[in-house]
């Protein structure tokens, strides 16, 4: 073999097992990654249901831990603090709810499609967070709307009111405050799944969260939001 041939040879082999080791210390297995992600979903889950018990300062890192069968270590190696932890349970439900808001023409339907359109996401979006009205209602209570801006809902927000400022102008709508109207709709849409655990007590025998409730108590939500808009 040429000399260089065999310093080169020499060379690769000296080089082999760094380049395997620096392999293995760059790639992260795949189904790790997954686990690390169901891990933090499943802290999620439990820290939304903690926070909307208890609002971010009676709620527990112990108990959540102990809902999810991980460490309190473990909480805080994959969310840094308690805060950090809440600021993501805020978030997460957010964007889902930016995200179906973001998929809508609104500013392309006729306004009393838009609202009908709006509602029915926003009462969709409750029924997929079950626990996250109740945890925005702890941060306006305990914090102040301190975190309310990540929930990126000032966007979401501003197009319902174009909306409904549009329709005034056709002359579809009733001359309302549009910032007060949305803010009507919006109690509307969320008191239902907010109270309901209060309002049983008034009527024990409603279902609540059957399909059919959930269609029923839509319909009436769009009903009256769209007789005090229409002109």
């Amino acid at each position: 073999m040429h000399p260089s041939l065999a310093l080169y040879a020499g060379w690769v082999d000296w080089c082999n097992p760094w380049i395997l080791l620096a392999t293995k210390v760059n790639r992260t297995p795949p189904r790790q990654t997954r686990d690390a992600e169901a891990t933090k979903a499943k802290i999620l889950d439990a820290a939304e249901e903690e926070f909307a018990k208890f609002g971010f300062n009676g709620a527990k890192t112990e108990a959540i831990a102990a809902k999810t069968g991980v460490t309190k270590a473990m909480i805080y190696y994959h969310f840094g603090s308690k805060e950090e932890l809440y600021k993501a349970v805020i978030q997460r439900p957010a964007e889902d709810f930016v995200n179906a808001f973001g998929d809508l023409e609104l500013e392309t339907m006729p306004p009393e499609e838009a609202v009908k359109t709006v509602i029915k996401v926003a009462i969709a979006h409750e029924i997929s967070h079950p626990h996250y009205g109740r945890v925005l209602l702890h941060e306006a209570m305990q914090n102040q709307g301190q975190y309310f801006k990540l929930t990126g809902w000032v966007n979401p927000i501003n197009r319902v009111i174009a909306v409904i400022e549009r329709g005034i102008q056709a002359g579809i709508f009733r001359p309302v405050d549009p910032w007060l109207a949305v803010n009507h709709t919006m109690g509307i849409c969320t008191f239902y799944f907010n109270a309901q655990a209060n309002m049983r007590n008034v009527q024990p025998e409603f279902e609540w969260f059957t399909p059919e409730a959930i269609e029923r108590f839509t319909e009436s939500a769009i009903a009256m939001v769209l007789a005090g808009l229409k002109a």
